[in-house]
């Protein structure tokens, strides 16, 4: 059973790895969002299309507050409480088959 527990394990670290990635992605694309690059520059267009459908699922739901945005930060937050939970409950679950 512990080729389960590593397998577990494995899943647990990439999963962990890329939602960190997708963190980063987010932040990056709050940032850009102050400077206004050129839309057509190919690594903006990607950042948007990685970030913009995460988002959007928080903007149907939380209005912007005059100009400010918080659909960012509380997409952030949920990103963060999911890999919280995911993550450790998945190590937990690794180390009972170890």
């Amino acid at each position: 059973m512990f080729v389960l527990g590593n397998f577990i394990q494995a899943l647990a670290y990439v999963l962990n790895t890329l939602i960190t990635l997708y963190y980063y992605i987010l932040i990056i694309r709050v940032l850009l969002s102050w400077v206004n690059p050129d839309p057509y520059n190919p690594i903006v267009q990607m950042l948007y299309k990685a970030a913009d459908p995460y988002l959007n699922l928080f903007r149907r739901f939380i209005p912007p507050l005059g100009r400010v945005d918080i659909s960012a930060i509380i997409g952030i937050l949920a990103l963060v409480f999911v890999q919280q939970f995911l993550i450790q409950s998945l190590y937990q679950i690794a180390a009972m088959f170890q």
